[in-house]
């Protein structure tokens, strides 16, 4: 039987925090350079608050975040040896849900609608593996965990940490 690995999207796939300091930016008129970011809190990423919650509800704001480097054909490699389910916490915005579908199907074609789970906990899933980049997430999941590299995850070591999607298929390949 094959193993499964659950993959977030936002920060692991797709690159949120390019997308959030672009659009902050565009409407701001403030260039913030993502190394600024290392060990903040989300809450500190920029200095308007509720710039992050005004971008999601902002048509296109999912739709047209840039790829992390390596995600598609690393994703594309580990399919042939795993199930591979993208888990999105979601529902916290729900509005990103038909962009964040979108998105997935320009991007990632080959994973079948059947294998994109979006929830709002997800200490629900049950797979073998979990690739984030958010410790709530990884802390209560009870399968192998995978910390995919954030600026806001750099104080945290008590996960396997990746920093990109090359490390990923070197841990994955070592038999993990």
């Amino acid at each position: 039987m094959r193993k499964s690995i659950a993959i977030d999207m936002d920060g692991v796939i797709a690159d949120e925090v390019v997308q959030l300091l672009t659009w902050y930016e565009r409407h701001y008129g403030l260039k913030i350079h993502p190394n600024e970011l290392s060990g903040r809190s989300e809450d500190e990423v920029v200095p308007e608050k509720d710039a992050y919650t005004k971008f999601t509800k902002m048509a296109g704001f999912f739709r047209t975040m840039p790829l992390m480097p390596g995600a598609v054909e690393s994703v594309k490699k580990l399919s042939a040896q795993y199930d591979i389910y993208i888990v999105s916490a979601a529902m916290q915005y729900p509005h990103s849900l038909s962009e964040k579908r979108e998105w997935l199907g320009a991007n990632f074609p080959f994973i079948s609608w059947r294998n994109i789970i979006f929830c709002g906990d997800k200490s629900i899933i049950g797979t073998d593996y979990m690739i984030d980049d958010h410790i709530k997430n990884l802390d209560y999941f009870k399968g192998k965990t995978i910390m995919f590299h954030a600026f806001h995850n750099v104080n945290h070591n008590h996960h396997t940490r990746v920093n990109n999607w090359d490390e990923v298929l070197t841990l994955m390949d070592s038999g993990f």
